[in-house]
């Protein structure tokens, strides 16, 4: 990795940082460019895993009050998370460099298409009128969601989110601080397979971590500024021109 490659990928995670603090969606920025700088696909998709935990656990420790309350929540919902993870890690770990790559933009728009609904998501489950439904409905998509996380995990926040609104009754930010702390498992969960089994590119991780951090602090004093669509839309047609590459290397 030569200085230009710091820099761009810096750059990136520093934009990442921002739209996540915002809009969400950041890894389509952070994945593309360390494909982009000669990182191999899959490796670039764990390194991205591993360097998106910090942000991760300061978003969850950000909304810990919110947490008061949920324990039967969090006990019933994270051992399927936790072995989703796990399956999604060991997929991804047997997956080919080629199958990943014919993979890839079939990924990217999918999570494209959950940034785009992400605000319509938001407003429903904002303004639905919550009745009493059993968790036990959620825990098998929550697991679904998992296994999804691990192996790519871009959009996997407004899956979580449009699950746990459509079946518990409670406040959505309630349900987006149970969100969090189910994200947090997921991709720690991956994060510590893959560091274990499968080599992990630290400078990068270390560029991108830092960077995400730097871009999160000013992307919070920017939020009342940037209208949050246009960070989310921008996220969006970056994942879909690199999905166009690789489609036409298909």
């Amino acid at each position: 990795m030569d200085v230009t490659h710091v820099v761009l990928i810096g750059a990136a995670a520093v934009a990442a940082g921002a739209i996540n603090a915002i809009a969400g969606g950041g890894s389509l920025i952070t994945f593309p460019t360390l494909v982009a700088c000669g990182v191999p696909a899959i490796v670039a998709n764990m390194t991205n895993t591993v360097a998106l935990f910090p942000g991760y656990l300061s978003a969850t420790w950000a909304q810990r009050s919110q947490l008061a309350g949920q324990r039967t929540r969090v006990l019933q919902l994270l051992p399927l998370s936790l072995a989703g993870s796990l399956a999604g890690a060991w997929i991804l770990m047997h997956t080919s460099a080629r199958a990943f790559e014919e993979v890839v933009p079939f990924l990217l728009v999918f999570a494209a298409a959950l940034l785009a609904v992400q605000g319509r998501v938001r407003r429903y489950l904002a303004g639905r009128t919550r009745g009493h439904h059993s968790l036990v409905l959620a825990t098998l998509p929550v697991g679904v969601a998992a296994i999804y996380g691990a192996y790519f995990g871009a959009g996997l926040g407004v899956i979580l989110l449009a699950i746990l609104g459509a079946v518990i009754d409670d406040t959505l930010i309630r349900a987006n601080a149970l969100k969090q702390l189910l994200s947090l498992a997921i991709n720690t969960c991956a994060a510590i397979v893959f560091v274990a089994f499968r080599p992990i590119d630290w400078p990068v991780v270390a560029v991108v971590a830092a960077g995400s951090l730097v871009g999160g602090v000013i992307g919070g004093m920017l939020a009342s500024r940037i209208r949050e669509a246009v960070l989310r839309w921008i996220a969006i047609a970056v994942s879909l021109a690199v999905a166009a590459v690789y489609f036409a290397r298909l």
